[in-house]
């Protein structure tokens, strides 16, 4: 059962939950911000819905650490969830309808009684919970309406995976309040995968979502999409003197969605050369024997793309050897050679119909100069926008810091750190 929201907001206020804070969030010194975001949640919920008895849960954004846009090619994946959240304050409802109000975006209403697939709300959240509750009733899970107010600090666009994010809280909500909690992480995935895959209208691969709800730094295998291999890679960065850097450049998303989209369809291109679905199911050495025949048939940058996705995937083993044997320079020289190839050869860190707009080419190289061959740096997420990712020695982060918000604004560099949990009911 909940708890009555005044009584939690005196408990928060009393620090009864700073420990708890603490393990989630990672960092202690983060505990009073938390405090102070979670009663603030608490009041706006009561200012919506009045005082009531409620339930409180949360899912993190994540950080994709090797194997840029592998996973729709059902590649191989490490990836982390952060210590940023979405965080949800939840009364149930008897009815079939959910109602919830995010941040400052308008109050929203879906009524999960009906399930269909409406093409008039692709794109947009109203499909993305519809989805997740038609992926869990699909499944024989109840679900069943709640009241929510809902606030994150997930940058949105970030590569954080806001949307991957909301899904997993949906989800978990949906297993909290109806299922006892039963709905175990990877289905929680696969379901926001298929929400925003079939009902959002997004063709993505299932690594956001796996990340955001697994928790922790992990490996994934998505050969075997329905059961794929997550594997836990237990090392604290401190251990290397390093800290995680995530940087926005303030690059719009506006008119990239084609830009996106084109990666898998390339890919894919190749592989049906193949008679096959995806480039894991091509045998590389195959591949670079054809590739005079592939240039011609499926043209040079699908042949680059693909030179990518099997590299990659070797990195991606290569990256969880390195981190398990505890060598950080072998890991570091591998972020780098992934970046690289994301520029080179992936060819998502700026688009060729908007080439004055290289907002994530400038942070690269700003990165370079402020490391001066120390760390490492690569575009981070799906790319043309959006954000860098940096492995920083701990004596040049203020440094860092300083030289990304002087170039993107005050607030653009974010020193993060690994968070255990996925999708959680914090109470």
């Amino acid at each position: 059962m909940g708890k009555l929201t005044n009584e939690l907001k005196e408990l928060i206020a009393a620090g009864s939950l700073n420990e708890r804070l603490a393990d989630i969030y990672v960092d202690e010194t983060l505990v009073p911000y938390h405090q102070k975001r979670y009663i603030q949640a608490i009041e706006k919920f009561e200012e919506l819905f009045g005082a009531k008895e409620v339930e409180i849960y949360s899912a993190p954004g994540r950080s994709e650490v090797g194997g840029n846009h592998t996973d729709h090619q059902k590649g191989k994946v490490m990836a982390t969830s952060l210590n940023l959240d979405f965080i949800a304050i939840v009364e149930p409802t008897d009815d079939q309808v959910i109602t919830f109000k995010s941040g400052d975006y308008p109050m929203l209403t879906i009524n999960v009684a009906d399930l269909e697939i409406n093409k008039k709300e692709y794109g947009s959240t109203q499909a993305l919970v519809r989805g997740v509750a038609a992926g869990l009733k699909n499944a024989g899970y109840q679900i069943g309406g709640f009241r929510a107010y809902i606030t994150s600090d997930v940058l949105s666009g970030s590569g954080m995976s806001s949307s991957a994010a909301l899904e997993i809280l949906i989800g978990t909500i949906l297993s909290g309040l109806y299922n006892d909690m039963k709905a175990d992480s990877v289905f929680l995935a696969q379901v926001g995968q298929y929400a925003e895959n079939v009902y959002f209208g997004k063709p993505c691969g299932l690594m956001d979502q796996m990340a955001c709800s697994v928790g922790g730094l992990v490996y994934i295998d998505f050969e075997d999409v329905e059961k794929p291999v997550v594997k836990p890679v237990n090392i604290d960065f401190k251990e290397f003197g390093h800290s995680l850097c995530i940087s926005d450049t303030k690059g719009s998303h506006a008119n990239l969605t084609d830009d996106y989209a084109a990666i898998p369809v390339e890919m894919k291109k190749i592989a049906a050369h193949y008679g096959v679905e995806v480039l894991r199911q091509v045998d590389p050495a195959q591949f670079y024997k054809d590739i005079a025949v592939l240039r011609e048939e499926c043209g040079d940058r699908a042949v680059l793309r693909a030179m990518h996705l099997f590299a990659e995937n070797d990195r991606v083993e290569a990256l969880v050897a390195a981190l398990e044997n505890h060598d950080f320079e072998a890991f570091r020289s591998l972020i780098t050679a992934s970046g690289n190839s994301s520029f080179k050869y992936l060819q998502n860190v700026f688009a060729t119909h908007q080439v004055q707009e290289q907002g994530l080419s400038i942070g690269l190289a700003v990165s370079e100069m402020v490391l001066g061959g120390t760390g490492a740096v690569r575009v981070h997420g799906g790319g043309f926008a959006g954000t860098i990712q940096a492995f920083v020695p701990d004596e040049k982060v203020e440094e860092y810091r300083a030289a990304i918000d002087g170039v993107f604004g005050e607030g653009s560099c974010h020193v993060l750190k690994v968070r255990k949990y996925g999708g959680i009911k914090v109470i």
